[in-house]
């Protein structure tokens, strides 16, 4: 007479707990970087808006001095940096010594400091780079 095998043995669970932990060890981390990758947008864009208002700014003034991207967005932050929409970048201004050039930066807060990219500046000849990742500007695809 045959016995009928109903389930599963301790050690084929084992096996196949041990298998999903390989995968997750794997894939996890790649999950991780492809979603601080797409985070890059929100830095990335809403740098190019504040290079935006400082232009109009300038237009309307004549002068970068005293400006500073809290003011641009009317608010008062002790560090004179601006957190973006989601919080992910702050947002900050050197206005230099003559007041008619800037350079704007998206500093990452939080997970998004582990990106390769960084911090992402932009200055008002619209020169654009990457500091303090391993990517450079164009790998990035901020160009």
């Amino acid at each position: 007479m045959k016995k009928k095998m109903l389930g599963m043995t301790l050690i084929e669970l084992m096996i196949v707990i041990a298998i999903l932990g390989i995968i997750v060890a794997f894939g996890y981390p790649s999950y991780q970087e492809h979603v601080r990758k797409s985070r890059r947008a929100e830095g990335m864009g809403e740098l190019l808006e504040l290079a935006d208002r400082m232009e109009r700014r300038y237009s309307d003034a004549g002068t970068y001095a005293g400006i500073t991207a809290d003011v641009l967005y009317g608010t008062d932050t002790a560090d004179d940096k601006y957190p973006t929409t989601n919080g992910l970048y702050k947002l900050s201004i050197d206005n230099g010594a003559d007041n008619v050039q800037f350079t704007a930066r998206a500093e990452p807060q939080g997970n998004q400091t582990k990106d390769k990219c960084n911090t992402f500046i932009l200055n008002s000849n619209g020169q654009r780079s990457v500091t303090g990742g391993s990517l450079d500007a164009e790998q990035c695809h901020w160009q």
